[in-house]
């Protein structure tokens, strides 16, 4: 470009999607009981295929649908880390899988009160960038169009449309009222009434509507 290179930052993450960028390094240690047995502390409940330690977010989704009115702060507990783990397999740190995560992460929201001093804008952009660069070396293996990535895919459309408000299909097509104030950031680029848009609507409104809540909350 005559205008030089471009990137995702740091400082991008944080006004489009209101996640930490500030606080301790997301890092996650083996356990050392073993994955059956963390899954029934940490959640209440296990699946019976836990090999390698990966879960089904479908099975974390059917499981822990609906929090039962007359629930304890511990089952609540384990609730939201349910909700927290399908969040991060499923959105902020989505490999490959089809739909599998890591049960490593539920580490992470073990204690609420170190979850909330996580960075967990710097380990999404982090992410985000490993896992470009993983398919940016597969198209040069290959010399094909690439492989699939992982990571918060929406980040990167999200940072497109900011820095280059005519590439912007809500923008162009649905003529959306772009807001200065609005925060996060992101939320700008949703039609400025409530309707659904297409799947587009529907994702984007529940991306900023709770993964930032998530954040916020804990």
């Amino acid at each position: 470009m005559p205008f030089g290179e471009v990137t995702i930052t740091l400082e991008d993450v944080a006004t489009l999607t209101g996640l930490a960028i500030d606080g301790d390094a997301v890092i996650v240690d083996i356990p050392d009981e073993d994955w059956s047995a963390m899954c029934l502390r940490l959640l209440g409940q296990a699946p019976t295929d836990l090999g390698g330690g990966v879960i089904r977010i479908t099975w974390l989704r059917d499981t822990f649908d609906e929090l039962p009115l007359s629930a304890s702060p511990e089952t609540t507990e384990q609730y939201a880390r349910a909700y927290a783990l399908s969040l991060m397999g499923g959105v902020l740190f989505s490999d490959r899988s089809g739909g599998s995560v890591h049960l490593q992460y539920l580490l992470l929201v073990e204690d609420w009160r170190r979850a909330g001093r996580f960075a967990w804008g710097a380990a999404v952009l982090s992410y985000l960038y490993r896992e470009m660069g993983r398919s940016a070396l597969q198209m040069t293996a290959s010399s094909s169009l690439g492989g699939d990535f992982g990571g918060w895919a929406a980040l990167l459309m999200l940072w497109t449309w900011e820095r280059f408000p005519h590439t912007s299909p809500l923008h162009a097509v649905t003529g959306a009222q772009i807001t200065q104030d609005a925060v996060p950031r992101g939320i700008r680029w949703l039609p400025a009434q409530t309707r659904q848009h297409g799947d587009q609507f529907y994702l984007y409104k529940l991306w900023f509507d709770e993964c930032p809540t998530f954040v916020v909350s804990i």
